[in-house]
């Protein structure tokens, strides 16, 4: 079993950056890939990025490529998704979730555990 715990989220204005943090625990972190998704009202939960399990490997979301980036410490048991130049498109709940191989995947169902989500707001 596996606890994801997600920080970071809040309210900002467009063009601002946020960096959210998932804490994982109960497991060893490092044999987990990692993902981060996000679910706006009324709209399904999708993908936004996903690193390997040594973070040699990451994968983005065609809407986010370049503007986010995903990483992890494994000494820290941390995965986290730096978010610059945020749009009022990227509004959503954000969930980290772990999957038990360690190759990045980009499908909700390739995910294992889940955090309980933290609320990006972004003004324009």
């Amino acid at each position: 079993q596996v606890q994801l715990v997600e920080s970071g989220g809040g309210s900002v204005q467009a063009g601002d950056s946020l960096r959210l943090s998932c804490a994982a625990s109960g497991r060893t972190f490092s044999n987990y890939a990692m993902g981060w998704f996000r679910q706006a009202p009324g709209k399904e939960r999708e993908f936004v990025a996903a690193i390997n399990w040594s973070g040699g490997y990451t994968s983005y979301a065609d809407s986010v490529k370049g503007r986010f980036t995903i990483s992890r410490d494994n000494a820290k048991n941390t995965v986290y998704l730096q978010m610059n130049s945020l749009k009022p498109e990227d509004t959503a709940v954000y969930y980290c979730a772990a999957r038990s191989f360690g190759v990045a995947a980009r499908n909700t169902y390739d995910y294992h555990y889940w955090g309980q989500g933290t609320q990006v707001t972004v003004s324009s």
